[in-house]
C-alpha cells in the first residue's frame, strides 16, 4: 500500500518545501512560450504504475471533488479528506523571502549542485538537466509571485511544460544508499567494545572559565573577525585550542566543548567565520546575501592562522598568556575540513571533476552539495599551519576534496570522529573507508553510536555534549607527546583503547587498521 502523508510545518519548513519541492520538478530548461504545468505525476516503484495530480485542483477544492484525476479518486474514496489535506499545503502561503533568497542563490555553486542533486528524483517534460536551472527557477518563482500571495501550488502553476515526474524508485533508492553508508559503523559500534569512561576527563575541571569576546583586524576580510574567548580564571596550562563552526553554525553550540576545555586548563579561542555562519544564513534566507562562495573554503583556514597571529602579536584583548606556536585545532563539520586543511591536508578538484556530475554513485551523499561547490576553489585552498600540531575533525566532508594521498602527507596529528547515525556526511564513505592506512601515520578515527550530524556537538546546554571526554584527552595526549606528535610512519597513536575517554550514553569505538579489513 502507497500512503500519502502530509503534516503542518512552520515558516522555515515551508521554505524549506518550497525550495526542495522547487529543485524537484525543475531540472530542465525552461522554453520559449512554453505552456504551465498541468500534471504531476508519482511514479511508484513495484507496482509499476503511476499516481497523477492536477496541478489546476490542487487551487480549486470544487475542482478537486469533481475532477477525474487519481487525486480526485481517491478523495472521493476518502470522503474528501485527502483533498481538504492536499489543498490546505499546497495553497498556504510561502515566506516572501523565498523568491528573494533564490533571486540571490542563482548562479552559486551551491544551488546548483543541490538542484543537480534533486533532479535525480525527477524531470519536467523529459528535459535533459541543465546547471542554469537556478535561473528558471528564480523567472517561475517571479512569476507566480507577481499576482500576490505566493504558495506551492502558484509556483507550480507558473512552471513550464506539461507533466512533471517524481520517480519515488529513485527517492527510495536515496535512503536504501544511506542506510548502506551507515551500515558498517553500526557494526562497528555493536560488536567491538566501547571505549571505557573516565569521570575525570568527563567530568568539569578544577578550573573556573572566563568567557569574554574579542575582535580581530585581518587582512583577507573587510570587517574584524569576532571571537568567542574562553580561558581559566586562573591556573591555565597557557595552551591554546582553537575551534571551528560549520556552516550556518557559530561559537554558541561549541561554547560547551570550549567551556569543559578551560575548565582543564585550556584557553580556547572560537572564531566566527562571517562568510558561512549563522548570521550569513539569515541573511541569505532574506534574500539580502547569495550563499556562501566557493572562496570561503580558502578564508575559513586564514581567519584561524590570523587569529593565532593574533595571539601571538598580543592584539586579542583580555587574552592571558598562551603559546601560540603549539596550537590544537578543533572543528565540526566544514569547521572540521577547515581543522584539516590547516593540519596539512591539501584539498584538490580532481576527485571534484571526476564525480560530482555522476548523480547515480553509491557514494554520493548530501554533503557531496557542500563539496561540489568548491570545484572552482579546491585546488588554491592548501593552507597548512605548522603551528598547528594536532586537530580533532568532527564530521568532516572529505571524500571528494581531498585525494586519497592527502591523509598521509598532513603535517599535523588527525583524529577523525564520525557518528554511526549521521546522514549529512555519513560514515561511509567519509571517513571509515576514506584514510585506509592513515594510522600508521598515528592518526585515529573514532566511530560513536548513535551519533548524528547534530548531537555530538557542544554547546552549554548539554554541558559539552559526548565529545567533551574525547576532546580534552586528545588536546591532552597531543601537547605531552611534544616533537613526537608529528605525524611519521609507524609512529604510535595518541589515542589507545586503554584511556578512559569514553561515553556511556553515546559509546565510542576506535577504529583500528584491523578493524578496517574485516
Amino acid at each position: 500500500m502507497f500512503t500519502l502523508r502530509f503534516a503542518r510545518v512552520g515558516r522555515g519548513g515551508r521554505r524549506l518545501i518550497a525550495l526542495l519541492g522547487a529543485a524537484v520538478l525543475l531540472p530542465g530548461v525552461l522554453a520559449p512560450r512554453a505552456r504551465a504545468l498541468e500534471v504531476v505525476e508519482l511514479r511508484l516503484p513495484v507496482l509499476e504504475t503511476s499516481f497523477t495530480v492536477k496541478v489546476s485542483e490542487l487551487g480549486d477544492p470544487d475542482r478537486m471533488f469533481n475532477g477525474n484525476s487519481d487525486l480526485a479518486e481517491l478523495d472521493r474514496a476518502s470522503h474528501g479528506s485527502l483533498g481538504r489535506r492536499m489543498t490546505e499545503l499546497f495553497r498556504t502561503p510561502l515566506p516572501v523571502q523565498t523568491t528573494a533568497l533564490v533571486q540571490q542563490a542563482v548562479g552559486t555553486p551551491l544551488l546548483e549542485q543541490a538542484l543537480l542533486a534533486a533532479s535525480t528524483l525527477g524531470s519536467i517534460d523529459g528535459l535533459p538537466v541543465k546547471l542554469d536551472a537556478g535561473n528558471q527557477l528564480a523567472v517561475a518563482l517571479q512569476k507566480a509571485a507577481a499576482g500576490g500571495e505566493l504558495t506551492v501550488v502558484g509556483f507550480l502553476q507558473a512552471l513550464p511544460g506539461h507533466s512533471a515526474t517524481l520517480d519515488l524508485e529513485r527517492a527510495l533508492n536515496g535512503l536504501r544508499r544511506l542506510k548502506d553508508q551507515q551500515t558498517r559503523a553500526a557494526q562497528i559500534t555493536t560488536t567491538r567494545q566501547p571505549q571505557a569512561v573516565d569521570p575525570a576527563l568527563s567530568r568539569p575541571g578544577p578550573l573556573t572559565p572566563v568567557r569574554s569576546t574579542a575582535t580581530v583586524v585581518v587582512k583577507h576580510r573587510p570587517r574584524p573577525l569576532e571571537l568567542v574567548v574562553l580561558q581559566p580564571s586562573s591556573g591555565g596550562n597557557g595552551r591554546l585550542v582553537v575551534i571551528s563552526h560549520g556552516l550556518w553554525d557559530g561559537p554558541e553550540s561549541f561554547e560547551g566543548w570550549a567551556q569543559h576545555l578551560a575548565s582543564h586548563g585550556y584557553t580556547v579561542l572560537l572564531p566566527v567565520h562571517p562568510g558561512s555562519d549563522s548570521t550569513q544564513q539569515q541573511a541569505m534566507l532574506s534574500g539580502k546575501v547569495p550563499p556562501p562562495t566557493p572562496s570561503e573554503l580558502r578564508y575559513r583556514p586564514l581567519d584561524v592562522s590570523a587569529v593565532l597571529d593574533a595571539a601571538a602579536q598580543g592584539r586579542i584583548a583580555g587574552l592571558g598568556r598562551v603559546a601560540a606556536d603549539r596550537v590544537v585545532v578543533m572543528g565540526h563539520s566544514w569547521g572540521a575540513t577547515t581543522a584539516l586543511q590547516l593540519a596539512g591536508a591539501t584539498p584538490s578538484s580532481h576527485r571534484l571533476r571526476e564525480r560530482c556530475r555522476k548523480l547515480d554513485d553509491p557514494d554520493r551523499n548530501l554533503s557531496w552539495v557542500l563539496q561540489c561547490s568548491f570545484l572552482d576553489s579546491a585546488d588554491r585552498a592548501g593552507l597548512a599551519d605548522r603551528r598547528v600540531i594536532a586537530v580533532a575533525a568532527v564530521s568532516p566532508p572529505l571524500n571528494l576534496l581531498f585525494d586519497q594521498r592527502a591523509g598521509h602527507a598532513m603535517t599535523a596529528r588527525g583524529l577523525i570522529v564520525t557518528g554511526s547515525r549521521d546522514w549529512v556526511v555519513p560514515p561511509d564513505p567519509e571517513a571509515i573507508s576514506r584514510f585506509e592506512g592513515t594510522e600508521e601515520n598515528g592518526h585515529n578515527l573514532v566511530v560513536v553510536r548513535g551519533g548524528d550530524h547534530f548531537n555530538m556537538r557542544g554547546p552549554l546546554q548539554n554541558g559539552g555534549g559526548p565529545l567533551r571526554a574525547l576532546l580534552v584527552a586528545w588536546a591532552d595526549a597531543a601537547f605531552a607527546a611534544g616533537a613526537a606528535v608529528t605525524p611519521s610512519p609507524n609512529t604510535p597513536p595518541l589515542l589507545t583503547p586503554q584511556q578512559g575517554w569514553g561515553e556511556t550514553t553515546m559509546p565510542m569505538v576506535l577504529l583500528t587498521a584491523s578493524d578496517r579489513r574485516r
